[in-house]
């Protein structure tokens, strides 16, 4: 019965979303509580799904920190890297998520039916070609960040292992986003959440040999493969697999404005990837530059020691739960200015991406106090190392204070994506890490260690929030 009312509760949800987001394709007026309403009912799905992934990060990364200072070493090595080839997969998404959302608002759902239609084809070749790129650079891969002899060989095999689902990423990522930017946050969102439950199950057996368990006085043999770190990248691979299985499933089968079973034929049409290549080109750019500034940064940090490689990495870990509400408010701005955009409402534009971006600011700001009242325990959860919790503990708080500004940056982008605009903000990101992050972090990590490269993060990241503010205050975006 309880289940049976929270459907329909979710479907009630969903169908004043809808209601909502017709409101912008109609030209109908919106009052400021229907727009807050509508920011709200977009932003909580992609939020939660956000944290869910940072709850799952955190226990993958509690997981292998059992292991030891080494085997959580291989996985920060190499984790800027994973994000440079994850990165690239969703600026080829952002080239036909922002059309077909641009296309939705403006009533023209045959038309995103057909670039969804090469979405498909194009991203999965695209893929493919990553997947080969990293095979061939997966094994000198370690050894060019410095790493110590230790750490190389857990790196490779699990960078190696994560290079061979992009493909399914890639998938899971297109069809998320196009279900996104068509309104149906809470599909993609769910799908997420489910996918975070089963790579902690999958990493649990994978990751440990069989061992007993005391459950109420009784011991219980919990099976396990015992792979280490290539078993926590194996569980990932498998998670997202089934994931990219299930949205695209939902896409095809569940999405009213998107269902491609609609209409025949694959046709590649120029002028659509002419556009889907301006938008995706500065956002791959973008993603290659601030991945690569985290290639250099591990660069840095890697003659520091291994303690330091491990504080580094589970500190980046333990504040991805209070950034990741930005990415999902921003996911919900660029939905928006996206549709309204196509439909040609340029108040609403403004009007959602100020709404957006306060909301990202105010949420950040909370969970930033969190995060520096709650650092030890945070830490404590990743690793039981008192070395490494100490020094997370320490960076962690320095960064705490950027979060507002951190919020505004990220917002502010995705809402200028929605709109199409992706060049300028590519290069504002661009000269703000590798000017203003790096050259800072090369210079105070001399005297004051990982510290100092965390504090350079902490100015760095404030600066750009403040350039995306005054982008997003000229409006010359919306052009």
């Amino acid at each position: 019965m309880v289940s049976v009312l929270e459907e329909n509760g979710s479907i009630r949800k969903q169908n004043r979303t809808e209601e909502l987001l017709f409101k912008i394709k109609e030209g109908t007026e919106m009052s400021f509580s229907q727009q807050l309403k509508l920011v709200l009912y977009l932003s909580i799905p992609a939020v939660m799904a956000q944290i869910t992934s940072i709850i799952m990060q955190y226990i993958d990364a509690s997981m292998v920190g059992r292991l030891g200072a080494a085997k959580s070493a291989s996985i920060g090595l190499v984790s800027s890297s994973t994000w440079l080839f994850g990165g690239l997969c969703t600026a080829a998404t952002a080239g036909f998520t922002v059309q077909v959302a641009q296309l939705i608002g403006a009533g023209k759902e045959k038309e995103a039916r057909a670039v969804l239609k090469q979405a498909l084809l194009v991203t999965m070749l695209f893929s493919v070609f990553l997947t080969m790129i990293g095979i061939a650079v997966s094994f000198p891969l370690p050894g060019w960040l410095g790493a110590e002899d230790a750490v190389r060989g857990d790196a490779t095999h699990y960078f190696r292992i994560y290079i061979f689902s992009l493909p399914a990423i890639q998938l899971s990522l297109l069809a998320g986003g196009m279900l996104q930017c068509s309104g149906n946050m809470r599909t993609p969102s769910l799908l997420n959440i489910l996918m975070c439950g089963m790579d902690v199950m999958f990493n649990a057996l994978l990751i440990f040999p069989s061992h007993s368990l005391s459950v109420f006085g009784h011991m219980v043999m919990v099976p396990g493969a015992g792979l280490g770190v290539a078993g926590a990248a194996l569980g990932t691979a498998i998670a997202e697999c089934v994931t990219a299985v299930l949205m695209l499933r939902a896409l095809i089968f569940r999405s009213p404005s998107l269902d491609i079973r609609k209409e025949t034929g694959w046709k590649i049409d120029r002028e659509c990837m002419k556009k889907a290549v301006r938008i995706a080109v500065p956002v791959g750019c973008e993603h290659a530059l601030m991945s690569g500034a985290m290639v250099v940064s591990t660069r840095i940090v890697a003659p520091l020691g291994t303690i330091a490689i491990a504080a580094n990495s589970f500190a980046v870990t333990a504040e991805s739960l209070c950034y990741m509400p930005g990415y999902g408010i921003a996911d919900a701005a660029a939905t928006l200015v996206g549709q309204s955009l196509g439909a040609g409402r340029r108040e609403l534009v403004r009007r959602f991406s100020h709404l957006t971006v306060y909301l990202g600011m105010a949420v950040m700001a909370v969970t930033g106090a969190v995060m520096f009242l709650a650092a030890p325990f945070m830490l404590a959860l990743l690793t039981p190392d008192p070395e490494i919790q100490q020094l997370g503990v320490h960076v962690l708080r320095i960064e705490a204070f950027a979060e507002p500004l951190f919020a505004a940056s990220i917002v502010v982008s995705g809402a200028l994506r929605g709109a199409g605009d992706t060049l300028i903000p590519s290069i504002m990101n661009f000269v703000s890490i590798w000017f203003v992050r790096l050259t800072l972090a090369a210079y105070l990590s001399v005297s004051f260690g990982l510290t100092g490269v965390w504090i350079a993060m902490c100015i760095e990241l404030c600066f750009r929030g403040v350039i995306f503010l005054f982008r997003l205050r000229g409006e010359r975006w919306m052009k």
